[in-house]
């Protein structure tokens, strides 16, 4: 047992000129913490090592030696249980800071990823909001072009239209005129091979004539005036 050990080592550390005795200390202070002991059960263990050694009936001086080499032999040995003691507060301050560390990096994560949700909810509502624009331009755009096609339509339309009332105006001022200019000839024939006119129906003659150029003449301008508004349509 430790107990057994430990009276044995110190035993031997007290007497005089001994040199292992401190390394015994130390090699007693590690199994000790290995066994999990804490510095008040090796205190135990050393005041029960003691007290046997120390004689009552003795000198002062020499007792109060004796519990002094004995002392450092038991700092010796709990030298190890406080190192490990430190280590452990030093891993606990460590893992005291790690945890620190985590918590403030999942904070971090937490805020990471609710931002990256809220993009993503973002990115869905702008290619929602792009789809239905696409579409509203899909729509605009074939609207345009069928509004395109009718205008083409309508121009076409018009168009024809005017080609068609400008021949009819065509035909209507060839054949008027036509028919002015032959009843003109008409009349000049008359008078060309009747010259057993007389004054008056001469007169009555050209003066149909006349009648017939003059005719002829408004025609041609009412014609005239009506070009120009088919130009503008």
């Amino acid at each position: 047992m430790l107990s057994q050990k430990y009276a044995t080592a110190l035993r031997k550390h007290l007497v005089p000129g001994s040199k292992d005795g401190l390394k015994r200390a130390a090699d007693l202070g590690h199994r000790a913490v290995a066994l999990g002991l804490e510095i008040l059960q090796v205190a135990k263990i050393h005041e029960q090592a003691l007290l046997p050694l120390l004689v009552p009936a003795g000198p002062i001086s020499i007792r109060n030696g004796t519990i002094s080499r004995a002392q450092v032999f038991f700092i010796e040995a709990i030298t190890p249980i406080e190192r490990t003691h430190l280590a452990a507060k030093a891993a606990q301050f460590q893992l005291h800071q790690l945890k620190e560390t985590l918590a403030g990096r999942t904070d971090e994560l937490t805020k990471s990823r609710q931002g990256i949700n809220e993009n993503v909810v973002q990115r869905k509502v702008l290619e929602k909001d792009y789809k239905a624009k696409d579409a509203n331009y899909t729509k605009l755009l074939e609207e345009s072009r069928l509004m395109q096609e009718e205008l083409q339509y309508l121009a076409h339309q018009v168009l024809s239209a005017q080609e068609k009332e400008r021949g009819t105006i065509s035909r209507e001022l060839h054949d008027e005129i036509s028919q002015a200019i032959l009843g003109i000839h008409v009349r000049l024939l008359i008078l060309s091979r009747k010259s057993s006119f007389d004054f008056k129906n001469l007169l009555e003659e050209i003066s149909t004539a006349q009648r017939l150029v003059e005719d002829s003449v408004r025609k041609m301008r009412r014609f005239a005036r009506q070009l120009p508004k088919l130009h503008e349509k």
